[in-house]
């Protein structure tokens, strides 16, 4: 099967510093998976938290799917993310330090066909952290110009 399905959070790394990244596999039902292969998700406002031992993600938006008939998912419902122990312990003792967060970065699939979500602890930038993000990538893009010409 061919790993074409990308859905990237591309504000997650505007304002966060990305410090550790972990792959997981996220429980869906069966109209969740076919929109994802369709590219209908959004990640943007999304966020993880934990609920007793289960890390879940929240306010991912994953659209209705189109063919299905009279059954169709919650479109923001918390999804369970799949992880082994020592990475979940890991995680949560990270998280529970001062300005630390879990993020998720973006969906894909794998060889086998099955969504993985990529999730980061991440720590959150300040106002001039963004500022320097911007000027950095200006900076960029005025030296491709300059190389192209």
């Amino acid at each position: 099967m061919k790993n074409d399905v990308q859905i990237k959070n591309k504000r997650a790394f505007f304002d966060y510093h990305i410090i550790e990244t972990f792959n997981a596999g996220i429980a869906l039902l069966g109209t969740e998976i076919k929109s994802i292969r369709q590219g209908k998700a959004n990640l943007s406002d999304a966020f993880c938290m934990f609920v007793g031992n289960i890390l879940y993600v929240r306010n991912l938006h994953i659209s209705e799917y189109s063919h299905s008939s009279f059954y169709h998912h919650d479109i923001k419902r918390d999804r369970a993310l799949l992880l082994q122990k020592k990475e979940l312990r890991k995680l949560r003792m990270k998280s529970e330090e001062k300005g630390l967060t879990i993020v998720p970065l973006r969906i894909f699939t794998n060889e086998r066909g099955f969504a993985k979500i990529e999730i980061a602890l991440a720590q959150g930038k300040k106002e001039f952290d963004k500022r320097d993000s911007i000027k950095e990538r200006e900076s960029k893009r005025e030296l491709d110009r300059a190389m192209k010409v």
